[in-house]
Order: structure tokens, then sequence, then C-alpha cells
């Protein structure tokens, strides 16, 4: 099989009590990478089953297994990942058997013959349930609306990153749904093409219909964050948001009626109200950020990661 490079890849794929899909898309990676120089990087998530010992039992000398020493979610095992991954081309996908390596050839070639920071897929006739359809759909809809990038799909976690823009991305919460984005936000020049998708080969999906409100509250926490201070504020910045809003529809509302009206309103207790939900909201906003700025200060002065790892073995479990 004719290769585009000879440079080392990284195939970084988080796992998440995937017992029963490890071994085929191992076997599925190296059908697909023969003749290619590369390292899968898996990134257990510290699973509740036999994902850890089902990779070390493969014995491959390609394999590179990452153990968490808790569950920090998707977005910080890709992280860990990524940190650890040494190709020149960086590979993400999951580990589900949705995403199909036989597209990374291909999606490869485009990254290095048209000089592509990102090459991301789009799933074609997309084998997953409404209850994973609905936020992709709102997470894609907003991102075209409120951004210039029109990517069709956010989702796919099949990407082909260059080494540079996949360690200059920082990701932290649920962020991975925005990584697209977050590489756009870096600079890189992305390519679109479409790949394969198919359904979920064994277990069941981590995601449920809360995962709308978390679309919806990340995005605009990243729009602001990337903006102006490159971190979220998750908590303190959403209810803040909100209590400004509350308060300013409420004194909009007793304009209205003092000037519609003719009533009194200086009496009212919902005017104290309307003004405590604003003033409150604004602290509250305040106070995010403050802590934020903390956050970041403290792991930056410290060469800390916001993730701490257990273990790392290559093939038969011997310690990197």
């Amino acid at each position: 099989m004719s290769t585009v490079t000879d440079s080392l890849l990284s195939i970084v794929v988080p796992l998440y009590n995937e017992e029963d899909n490890v071994v085929l898309l191992t076997q599925k990676i190296n059908e697909s990478l023969e003749g290619y120089n590369y390292q899968i990087v898996y990134v257990d998530d510290f699973s509740t089953d036999k994902t850890r010992i089902k990779v070390k039992e493969m014995d491959d000398k390609n394999v590179h297994l990452i153990e968490l020493k808790k569950n920090y979610g998707q977005s910080l095992a890709l992280a860990a990942g990524i940190d650890y991954a040494e190709g020149e081309y960086i590979i993400t996908m999951d580990g589900d058997l949705q995403n199909d390596p036989s597209d990374i050839p291909q999606m490869l070639e485009y990254a290095i013959t048209e000089e592509y920071d990102l090459v991301t897929g789009i799933r074609q006739k997309r084998k997953d349930s409404q209850v994973k359809k609905i936020p992709s759909k709102i997470a894609n809809f907003l991102v075209r609306r409120v951004t210039k990038l029109d990517i069709k799909d956010n989702g796919c976690a099949l990407k082909v990153f260059t080494k540079d823009i996949a360690k200059s991305l920082n990701l932290y919460g649920e962020m991975h749904r925005f990584i697209t984005l977050l590489a756009y936000l870096e600079g890189a020049q992305i390519k679109q093409v479409p790949v394969k998708h198919h359904a979920r080969h064994a277990g069941v999906s981590k995601y449920g219909l809360e995962r709308v409100f978390k679309v919806v509250a990340d995005m605009m926490l990243l729009l602001f964050i990337r903006k102006y201070f490159q971190r979220p504020i998750h908590l303190f910045g959403i209810f803040g948001v909100l209590l400004v809003i509350l308060g300013i529809l409420i004194n909009v509302y007793l304009l209205i009626v003092k000037l519609g009206f003719g009533q009194d309103i200086g009496t009212r207790p919902l005017l104290i109200f309307g003004m405590m939900f604003i003033v409150g909201g604004i602290q509250l906003f305040t106070i995010g950020i403050v802590m934020e700025l903390l956050i970041r200060t403290y792991y930056e002065s410290q060469q800390k990661r916001p993730y701490r790892i257990k273990k790392i073995s290559i093939g038969d479990g011997k310690v990197a």
C-alpha cells in the first residue's frame, strides 16, 4: 500500500467502557494504516469495565495506553492524549467504531498535499439516534450563525491535525465538541471531507438530552472567552448573565408601566428585585472571570495540567 508520508502519525482515542470495541477498533486501524509509521494512543478515562485489560492483552507494540487517575471527561482525556502524542500529524477519533479508520489515509493526503492544518469529517448517512442528533444540529447552527466558520459537522470526532495546531488547543470542560472552532480561532486552515459513519458496534452511548443545555452553555461561553479571556466561566458566568437579563426585563416592564400607564413604581418591591438581579448578575459574572484567571495562573505558574495520569504503558503493559 502506497503512503503519502513517512512521518510518525499519532491516533488519539479517548476510551470509556469500550471493552467490546477496542480490540476490533485496533484491528481496523492497523489494517487502514498498513505501511504507515504510527502510534495508537488510547486514553482510558477511568473505565469501570475491562477496557484497560483488553488493551494490554493485545500486546500491540503500536498501542500506547494512558490511564487517568479518575474520570475527567472526553475533553481532558483528549487533551492528555494530544499532549502525549509524538506524531507530526495527530488524528482524533471516537472509540465506539462509529468512525471508520479507512477514511484516515484520504484525509491525511488532503492535509499533506494541500497543506491544511485540519481536515475534519462530515458524517454521511449518520447512524445516531435523535438524542445525539438534536444537540449536534443545535451546535452546528450556532457556530454558523455567530461565527464566520461554515462547518457542517462540528461533532465529527474523526479529524487530522498538524502537530502544531493540535498542541496549541486548550481543551477543558466540554470543549471537545467545538474543537474545530478552537482550531479556527488559532488560525488553522480547515478542509471538510465526507466520511463514513456506522452504528455503535457495542456498548451504550454516554450522551443524553442534558447535552442540549451543555452545548448551548458551552457555545455562549466559548465565544465570549476566546475573544477576551481565553478561559470559560462555566458556573458563575451563566448565572450572572441570566440574572442580568432577568433584571433588565423586570425594569423594562416597570418602565412601560410608568411611562405607558402613569403608575407609580417607586414603592414596588419588583423594582428593588430588578436592580438586585442586575447588580448580583454583574457580580457573579465578575467573580467567574476572576476565578478563571486565578485557576489559569495557578496551572501555568506551576506547569500543571488539569488531569492526572496514573500510568502509561506500551504494548503488553510495560510502563513507558
